[in-house]
């Protein structure tokens, strides 16, 4: 017997023209190659300018904070008296500040500082607002009506304020800023996610989840969650961008980073005397902290557009378009 397949063949058909190998058809314009997609939601937030801007931001600010850790252009506490308030120049890019220390080493030395206070208390935010929502939105109605009321107790208390109560008891430091900004922010947090929670946790998909027989763990994980993550995004953008602000606010005062530590804030508190005779020193860690907050909102607006589905429509049609 042969070993052969019942439809090869060793040649062309009888009578036929030999057989060519059909050449692969080109993908149309938007269509991707078969293998690796990229996420629907990161297309839509590098399609969106706010987005491309607070990525780009994002990624300087960590690329700043990195590069500051290995190398920069000069020593950022280094001080020379004869070298202060130079201007602008080669060797200088954004100038000396009055004791003689270069600007941008400061600022690229600063990033750092910025970094873990906007990380850390987004983390904490995180944390604390999701506990909150929780406690009040899928629990009985005592435990409800308890957490409603510490919400709105904790949610009097100012940043500012509740971070200057913590720097008289335990001094100021960076440390003192995190735990505030995101002990503040997970209060509002959890307020806003906790009506949003109780909505989705009584639409139909979670009522029949339920009935189904689905643990409570994987309801949450499959299905609450998710539908709560595009409003937790954006309000952790915000408590990264408050807790910028926040920052920069408490160094100024006093109550952030301790002496010697480059921050933004305390440039400008140590700067700020100079602003009538060199205002560019005051300008620099200005423009930055602006930059940066900007940048921290856009990204949450972008990333709400992208992973919210609400938020999608349908393409619009053109008016030279004609239906078929």
């Amino acid at each position: 017997m042969s070993d052969r397949n019942p439809g090869a063949t060793d040649g062309p058909p009888p009578g036929g023209t030999p057989r060519t190998p059909q050449p692969r058809q080109p993908h149309a314009p938007g269509q991707q190659a078969p293998g690796w997609h990229t996420p629907a939601w990161i297309a839509a937030l590098l399609r969106s300018p706010g987005g491309i801007y607070g990525v780009f931001i994002l990624a300087a600010l960590v690329l700043s904070a990195t590069v500051s850790l290995f190398w920069t252009p000069y020593d950022p506490a280094r001080a020379d008296p004869y070298q202060s308030f130079l201007p602008p120049s080669p060797e200088h890019w954004f100038g000396t500040d009055n004791s003689g220390r270069d600007i941008l080493s400061r600022l690229l030395t600063g990033a750092q500082t910025t970094l873990v206070v906007a990380a850390g208390s987004a983390a904490i935010a995180a944390v604390v607002g999701v506990g909150f929502a929780l406690l009040g939105s899928l629990t009985p109605r005592w435990v409800r009506e308890s957490v409603t009321v510490l919400i709105d107790v904790l949610i009097a208390f100012p940043t500012v304020l509740l971070a200057m109560m913590l720097a008289s008891v335990f001094g100021g430091s960076t440390t003192v800023v995190i735990v505030a900004v995101g002990a503040s922010f997970g209060v509002i947090m959890g307020r806003i996610a906790r009506s949003e929670l109780r909505r989705v946790a009584a639409s139909d998909y979670v009522l029949a989840a339920r009935a189904s027989g689905a643990r409570a763990w994987s309801i949450l994980i499959r299905h609450l969650l998710p539908n709560v993550a595009p409003i937790l995004i954006v309000q952790l953008s915000l408590a990264a961008a408050i807790a910028t602000l926040s920052e920069a606010a408490l160094s100024y005062l006093g109550y952030g980073a301790p002496p010697g530590t480059p921050s933004w804030g305390r440039m400008l508190s140590e700067l700020q005397q100079y602003i009538s005779i060199e205002p560019l020193t005051v300008l620099w860690p200005g423009i930055v902290i602006t930059l940066t907050v900007l940048g921290f909102n856009q990204l949450g607006d972008a990333l709400r557009d992208a992973t919210d589905p609400r938020q999608k429509r349908a393409p619009r049609v053109r008016k030279s378009e004609k239906p078929r």
